[in-house]
């Protein structure tokens, strides 16, 4: 029993740490070399935590071997426009001015009932109102609109907008005083208590959220389940 925990213990974190590595794509946004690194990952991984029979390093060096095998390819494609174009494909024009490239469709495999239903997620239900769309190698669907179909901007209206988009910085995250954060914001402990005094909190403890942006608007939040 202890050797069985052990043993999933340490090949879970060696997959954590090499999923890590791998980037931060969401499974639809995986590149081929991706995807199939991660189903190779989970299946090395399931074979030794079930058979005990199996030594441990012939689960962990084909593991090692599969990550070191991704760095080697990314830093190759990095390298290398012909070369990551040959592991991850070319971006796949299926619409243009408006007009279906059917041939490029069928090249991969995509259906017109596929397409619709990408464009209608994305809020789209007149062909003729797409310049371009897209077929990116993860798989999404880019969708450009012409320029008399899409929401004017102040800036196409003429208008001067005063910038007041601000990224807010979480001081207290569920309960937790992220006291880094709260340096990097210039603050201080008396500034936090003022905050909490507001709020008729005591302790960082009873609040849910509490963030400050670069204008010094504040956010507070109490927990739910704290009077």
């Amino acid at each position: 029993m202890v050797t069985a925990f052990f043993r999933t213990v340490l090949l879970y974190l060696i997959l954590i740490a090499g999923l890590r590595l791998s980037g931060k794509r969401q499974i639809g946004e995986l590149e081929p070399i991706e995807l199939v690194l991660t189903m190779l990952l989970s299946d090395l991984a399931a074979v030794p935590m079930q058979d005990f029979g199996i030594p441990l390093l012939n689960g962990i060096i084909p593991i090692l071997t599969l990550l070191s095998m991704s760095a080697l390819l990314s830093y190759c494609s990095l390298r290398s426009v012909r070369f990551r174009a040959l592991i991850c494909g070319r971006p796949a024009i299926i619409i243009r001015d408006g007009k279906l490239q059917q041939d490029v469709m069928r090249h991969n495999r995509m259906t017109l009932d596929e397409l619709l239903e990408e464009l209608r997620t994305q809020g789209v239900s007149n062909l003729n109102d797409v310049k371009y769309a897209i077929w990116e190698t993860s798989g999404q669907l880019s969708i450009l609109l012409r320029s008399d179909c899409q929401p004017a901007t102040p800036a196409q209206l003429g208008q001067a907008v005063a910038d007041d988009v601000f990224l807010p910085t979480v001081i207290i995250n569920d309960g937790r005083l992220l006291r880094n954060n709260l340096r990097l914001a210039g603050l201080n402990d008396a500034w936090l208590n003022k905050q909490l005094q507001q709020n008729n909190a005591r302790t960082p403890q009873e609040i849910f959220l509490l963030s400050i942006d670069q204008s010094g608007g504040v956010i507070c939040v109490r927990k739910e389940d704290k009077p």
